[in-house]
């Protein structure tokens, strides 16, 4: 459910300004990868697995929860390979947040980054080997420039907020 719900709300940063109004600059990224990255590093790996797992689960055959829409068809899209991403990162993210018993912000914000990382490497595969099979029209630059290179500096200045949340939430669920 963090999942769906975080896909709806877009990002941004507060700047505060000389005037003590803050200046609201928005994000070319929504919140559904730092959801799946957080309910990892709250819930610990298995609980990612299952939540990323059902969330493409309900996004092909049920619900139309992706950016996109969804169905079945989504599979041959650009975008699939990065919704497939989800599941080894929240794997990979969840036994990371782990080795971090003490909250610690920094290596939680290196376990953020390297499950985007994840994702985009899996998006990038899913990108190159379509365009081998000649799966989509757009030439492979500009696919990687629109998925990939465009939305990370986004979802990298969100790994903090991402850490933090995780943080705050371990503490007022009592989650060692």
């Amino acid at each position: 459910m963090l999942i769906i719900v975080g896909s709806m709300i877009p990002s941004a940063i507060l700047f505060p300004q000389s005037s003590l109004v803050p200046h609201v600059v928005s994000l070319n990224s929504s919140w559904q990868i730092p959801a799946v990255l957080l309910s990892s590093m709250i819930c610990g790996p298995q609980t990612g697995f299952i939540a990323s797992f059902a969330y493409l689960t309900i996004g092909l055959f049920y619900l139309p929860v992706f950016h996109g829409g969804g169905s079945i068809g989504y599979i041959l899209t650009p975008e699939f390979g990065y919704l497939l991403g989800f599941i080894p990162a929240s794997l990979v993210t969840g036994k990371l947040a782990r080795k971090f018993p003490k909250n610690q912000l920094i290596g939680l914000t290196v376990t953020a980054i390297t499950g985007i990382l994840i994702i985009h490497i899996i998006g990038i595969l899913n990108l190159f080997i379509g365009n081998i099979i000649y799966r989509w029209q757009a030439n492979l630059l500009e696919l990687f420039i629109a998925y990939s290179l465009a939305p990370i500096p986004a979802q990298l200045i969100l790994c903090p907020s991402i850490s933090i949340i995780s943080i705050a939430l371990k503490r007022i669920l009592l989650i060692k």
